[in-house]
């Protein structure tokens, strides 16, 4: 019966302008990366082998191993039903109400309240609560956050987000060993080396900045996204605020050290850890609380008048 459940097969609202998003972010970030490749090549003729080598491994291990690095750096380690009964019959119901498979489900061990989903597909998903959240929120509460997360898996956000970040990490490295491999052919003495010094970093620069842009972008909207699809698969978006309030506002009792530890995960999280000082906020993954709270009301408007 559920075999060949399709990406807008579940229960959760259909976002036919996440998927469109999606398409074209993945789409500009592949056409950004052939050039950028090509543009090295072109440069660091000797070094080809080496540029080819590293972008095709790293993005096959990163496409297969993706939710299990992300899981990994942000803590999470798998519970049964036995140790976390609670986490797992929330999980259990909404996935029910959701007409989807259950995903593997996660604690990490944290003060900081948040969650996150990661996975390439349904069949490799997981879903992560922090030990933080789960001592925070009542049980409708933390349906609201699950809920939201479960869109994420359902809607396959997580996957084109995961890709799309690391291919900014995937430039740098690149180009450090571009420029290492190409120089040890090209020589000091190469009137073309001071060119390369200036150029190949330049290059890296602007790729990067153009694929933190695009992936900012499409991670705001998908956090409204998942909002709106949990909220309405629930029918209580209420709880889902109440939700976001009390974690936001817990957020400035966390001491600054975990919050920095937290901060390079920000894209998948449920709500974006800063520390005080941080110039995060300029360029969130997240829309602004005031935005998530004013389209939560707005549900619940439509959802009282139906």
């Amino acid at each position: 019966m559920h075999s060949s459940r399709s990406s807008s097969s579940t229960r959760f609202a259909p976002d036919r302008g996440l998927t469109a998003r999606m398409v074209s972010t993945m789409f500009f970030i592949g056409l950004l990366y052939v050039v950028f490749v090509g543009v090295l090549l072109a440069l660091l003729r000797g070094a080809w082998p080496v540029i080819l080598l590293l972008a095709g491994g790293l993005f096959v291990a990163q496409f297969w191993f993706s939710d299990r690095i992300a899981a990994f750096s942000m803590g999470a380690h798998e519970v049964t039903p036995e140790q976390a009964p609670e986490l797992h019959g929330a999980v259990d119901r909404l996935c029910a109400l959701a007409d989807m498979p259950k995903p593997r489900v996660a604690i990490a061990d944290s003060d900081v309240p948040n969650a996150f989903a990661t996975g390439r597909n349904r069949k490799n998903s997981l879903v992560c609560a922090t030990t933080g959240l789960l001592r925070r929120l009542e049980p409708e509460e933390l349906e609201g956050v699950l809920a939201h997360e479960l869109s994420h898996v359902a809607h396959r956000d997580v996957a084109v987000m995961t890709i799309a970040s690391f291919l900014g990490v995937l430039a740098g490295i690149i180009t450090r060993v571009g420029l290492w491999g190409g120089f040890r052919r090209v020589g000091g003495r190469d009137s073309n080396t001071a060119v390369l010094v200036v150029l190949i970093p330049l290059i890296s620069a602007v790729v990067y900045a153009i694929s933190f842009l695009l992936t900012r972008l499409l991670s705001r909207y998908r956090e409204l996204s998942a909002d709106r699809a949990g909220a309405l698969l629930t029918g209580r978006p209420s709880a889902l605020a109440a939700a976001l309030t009390k974690v936001t506002g817990e957020m400035a009792r966390i001491p600054t050290r975990d919050l920095r530890q937290a901060e390079p995960f920000n894209a998948f999280y449920f709500a974006p850890a800063f520390s005080k000082e941080s110039f995060g906020r300029l360029l969130s993954s997240h829309p602004t609380l005031e935005q998530r709270l004013e389209q939560l009301g707005r549900i619940s408007a439509q959802l009282g008048r139906a």
